[in-house]
């Protein structure tokens, strides 16, 4: 197995490169855990998918550290990489998202992979779900989800973005809805991202998609296909849109080209969507040390 971490984002709402904020007792960061947890899992190659002009201090800062315990690539995303004919706008800064972050990945790829977010904290359990899933599962077009409580998901300081989904008899995603979710007068309202008209109600045991993927290799033919018709049914937002992942999938899942399973979870997942969110990372972080699930000093 391979892990696929996704940290071209910009961190806009926390206010610079938040994948290189220090969150552990001697300077880790959130991808420290999660590296961490994959090699505890039987992981043996992480790929870092970054802007490239970021690559020197994700070496220095991240990847020198790690070269020691597993095999490290980098990627880069590009904004330029797009099909032809598309003209990138001048004030076109953020990355394309996250489907399109993956393709970068391609050609660093040649085996089963989980994909995970550089600024979001998993816990343990979901890579050795996903490790296992694949070892059962050879199809090239089964894949898998992790799926986490709403309840286990949420920020106290502000909105955060989910995949709202559910499931058949069979535990196979039937729905994703890519959405806006915050607590509203004791409610928790999802807020579909391409139909903001169209919010609804959802309680604390929803499953959501945290963007933690099982894929095989096939997944970047579907992205190739998908890209040029959504680079055209987007050619009037290109300063803003994504090409986003939960989409991606559940776009196939419909067409009956490919079948995701969804892996529960009970873990609990931290992060630093906003600023605020640190200091109970921290202290969560602080109390898994406590409890023995991770050492003080990760790499030593």
């Amino acid at each position: 197995m391979t892990l696929v971490i996704m940290a071209a984002g910009m961190g806009s709402r926390f206010g610079g490169l938040k994948q290189v904020e220090p969150v552990g007792p001697n300077g880790e960061f959130i991808l420290d855990y999660s590296i961490y947890d994959a090699i505890k899992a039987g992981y043996k190659k992480v790929v870092f998918i970054i802007k490239e002009e970021n690559y020197e201090l994700f070496r220095e800062s991240i990847g020198k550290r790690i070269e020691k315990k597993i095999k490290v690539e980098y990627a880069f995303q590009r904004i330029e990489n797009v099909p032809n004919g598309v003209k990138v706008p001048e004030t076109r800064v953020k990355p394309w998202g996250t489907s399109h972050a993956i393709l970068s990945a391609k050609n660093y790829i040649n085996e089963p992979f989980t994909v995970i977010n550089a600024d979001d904290f998993y816990g343990y359990d979901p890579f050795v779900k996903i490790k296992n899933f694949f070892e059962e599962n050879k199809d090239e077009n089964k894949y898998a989800m992790i799926g986490y409580k709403t309840i286990n998901t949420m920020s106290k300081n502000g909105s955060v973005k989910r995949g709202i989904c559910s499931k058949d008899d069979n535990n196979m995603l039937n729905k994703l809805v890519e959405s806006s979710i915050e607590e509203k007068e004791g409610k928790i309202i999802a807020t579909p991202l391409e139909d903001k008209n169209s919010e609804f109600e959802i309680t604390k045991d929803t499953l959501v998609s945290m963007n933690f993927f099982g894929f095989n290799p096939s997944i970047f033919k579907y992205l190739e296909e998908e890209m040029t018709e959504f680079f055209e049914s987007h050619k009037d937002d290109l300063d803003k849109c994504e090409f986003l992942i939960p989409t991606s999938v559940f776009k196939r899942v419909k067409e009956g080209k490919i079948n995701v399973k969804v892996l529960d979870t009970n873990e609990k997942w931290y992060g630093v969507t906003y600023k605020e969110d640190k200091k109970d990372l921290v202290n969560a972080i602080n109390k898994m040390i406590e409890e023995g699930k991770y050492p003080i000093n990760l790499w030593d």
